[in-house]
């Protein structure tokens, strides 16, 4: 469902939204899809399902995020594939 621009997935009662949407603060990855070199290359960052990421910055193509003490800049359209 489209609403205002965002996405949201109703799961077991929670809406969940798209990565790149999302404010500051810290979230727990529900879902991700994507090309599997990708999807691997996140895993090895431990980015995955049922981790804590924080969104420290947004930019107008990218985020930053921090997980496990370290900090990443990933493009909205990687973003745009994980679920919050």
């Amino acid at each position: 469902m489209k609403i205002f621009g965002l996405y949201f997935v109703w799961r077991g009662g929670t809406i969940m939204q798209v990565l790149s949407n999302a404010a500051r603060g810290t979230y727990t990855i529900q879902w991700m899809f994507g090309l599997p070199e990708v999807l691997k290359q996140l895993q090895e960052w431990q980015i995955c399902e049922g981790s804590m990421i924080q969104v420290i910055a947004k930019y107008k193509h990218a985020l930053l995020i921090g997980s496990n003490s370290r900090r990443f800049i990933i493009d909205n359209e990687i973003a745009d594939r994980i679920r919050v």
